[in-house]
């Protein structure tokens, strides 16, 4: 991978404060940093913030899945379904290195509620949605057919399925991508920068910048800028209440929780489509490395996205689906390496009643103050939203600018090769110290939470959720960004505290 030109944080902080913005982006996830990257390269001035890290929500707790929407068919969407599936054409296309193919088995069972003529009718209608062009077209499968495909499958009542593709990603780094290629194009992009206020010129006047705070030195900087986004998905709400009009809820979410198990237990080969025996929900079990990921669930929360985590119920819900199509695995609580949980931000007038059946197609709105917000939408349709958004922005700052290009623009993001004698973090797990160098010098990592968490997979893939590697990247992140001792020690404590919010289980 090139080495990306990005200023010191410093720098960053300084240009905050000295430049005019034609936007500011607020919001680091897929969405917010998918904004700033179009932006920035269609010509415009951008400056991106982000509370915590890059993807540091719902964007690092996803199925990491780029996917056409299978599911999506049964309720009707099928223009979701054709954006879709043109996205993950697009996206295997401009980042091989993050999104991969992934054939799916789907199995079906004597009494289930998608029975094998409906399967082939979807899936027919899929690749036909598809234009026919994704990586590889479904095909039937007799009982025989699907257990040579995946053999741990139960047998009993088996009565035959389909494969067919989808795509899988990093859903962090895909996010991080972005980042890195909106900065090194032009655009002034910081994390660990939180809006604590919304500024006017004028007391009725239209909203013209941002406070924001850096989380890091503390300072507190007044950013202008021509046109603000609300890209915050789950914290949305939070944003527009600044600008102190009253409004309804723009976004109401929804809980999805995956677990990772030892992919040994599960024996699936590649990817494998579920139904759970309590609900009938559509749920896979996705090959991650040397462990499966099964998920996901789908349910209204009161939580904040802030503390949403895995629930005792969530997780049994989620292994007996993999018991019943796996039984050899018999997985117990006990055998969770990991549980995550995330917030959707569905647009609150389209979430009504079974928050599975809701649509996630997006809305753009723009509030009497003229701050634009978006709400809604999937990780594989990033690209497109950014797209709608900023053709708003260009309309509202009203100049000239460079046509989209980011249909046809690779993105960045492959990692360094491995240096001779390179030592890596856990011997079982691809992840070196290499990479946490890396993760300092080129790819905005502050923490070690941004190091373990979402630069790389380590907190998800260690039963202790990386709390012993936590001294050792403290150490090796603190001779790079100038820690004390005390520092070093302080960052292992945040991590700490970021893990068990994060990563418990709730009863």
């Amino acid at each position: 991978m090139s080495t990306p030109s990005i200023p010191r944080r410093a720098q960053r902080l300084s240009e905050l404060g000295d430049r005019r913005f034609d936007l500011l982006v607020v919001g680091g996830g897929i969405t917010g940093a998918g904004i700033a990257r179009d932006a920035a390269r269609r010509g415009l001035a951008v400056a991106l913030v982000e509370r915590e890290d890059f993807a540091a929500g719902t964007s690092s707790r996803s199925s990491r899945l780029i996917h056409g929407g299978v599911r999506y068919l049964e309720h009707g969407y099928l223009h979701l379904v054709f954006e879709a599936s043109r996205e993950r054409r697009r996206l295997l296309e401009l980042a091989p290195h993050l999104v991969r193919p992934m054939q799916f088995t789907w199995p079906v069972y004597q009494g289930a509620r998608v029975p094998r003529w409906q399967l082939a009718a979807a899936l027919t209608l899929y690749d036909a949605l598809a234009l026919f062009r994704n990586v590889g077209r479904h095909h039937r499968l007799g009982r025989d057919g699907v257990l040579a495909a995946e053999p741990a499958l139960a047998p009993d009542g088996l009565r035959g399925g389909a494969a067919y593709w989808d795509a899988s990603t990093d859903d962090s780094r895909l996010t991080l991508a972005n980042a890195i290629d909106a900065a090194q194009v032009s655009a002034t992009v910081v994390n660990h920068a939180e809006v604590v206020a919304l500024t006017r010129a004028a007391a009725n006047g239209p909203v013209d910048g941002a406070l924001v705070r850096d989380l890091i030195g503390g300072a507190e900087i007044r950013v202008q800028a021509r046109v603000v986004l609300n890209a915050t998905g789950p914290w949305t709400d939070e944003v527009l209440r600044m600008e102190g009009t009253p409004t309804g809820p723009a976004v109401r979410g929804t809980k999805g929780v995956h677990i990772a198990v030892p992919a040994a237990r599960v024996g699936n080969r590649s990817a494998v489509t579920m139904l759970s025996p309590d609900d009938g929900r559509v749920m896979f079990a996705l090959p991650a490395g040397t462990h499966t990921i099964i998920g996901t669930t789908d349910t209204a929360t009161p939580e904040h996205p802030h503390e949403v985590r895995a629930a005792s119920g969530d997780v049994r819900y989620l292994l007996a689906a993999c018991n019943r199509f796996f039984p050899a695995a018999r997985l117990t609580e006990d055998d969770v390496v990991s549980a995550w949980a995330g917030i959707r931000p569905l647009v609150a007038s389209t979430n009504v009643g079974d928050p599975s059946s809701a649509s996630r197609e997006h809305a753009i709105t723009t509030t009497a103050a003229g701050v634009v917000t978006i709400t809604g939408g999937k990780l594989t349709t990033y690209r497109a939203m950014a797209e709608q958004c900023v053709d708003v922005v260009v309309r509202r700052v009203g100049r000239a600018v460079r046509k989209c290009d980011t249909a046809r623009a690779p993105l960045p993001g492959e990692r360094a090769a491995t240096a001779p004698g390179d030592v890596r973090l856990d011997e079982a797990l691809p992840w070196r110290e290499q990479d946490v160098d890396q993760a300092v010098r080129h790819e905005f990592a502050e923490t070690v939470s941004d190091v373990l968490i979402r630069r790389t997979t380590l907190a998800f893939d260690r039963k202790d959720n990386g709390r012993a590697l936590a001294p050792r990247v403290a150490a090796r992140m603190g001779a790079l960004l100038r820690w004390t001792d005390a520092g070093v020690r302080n960052a292992v404590e945040e991590f700490e505290r970021d893990v068990h919010r994060i990563f418990t289980v709730t009863r």
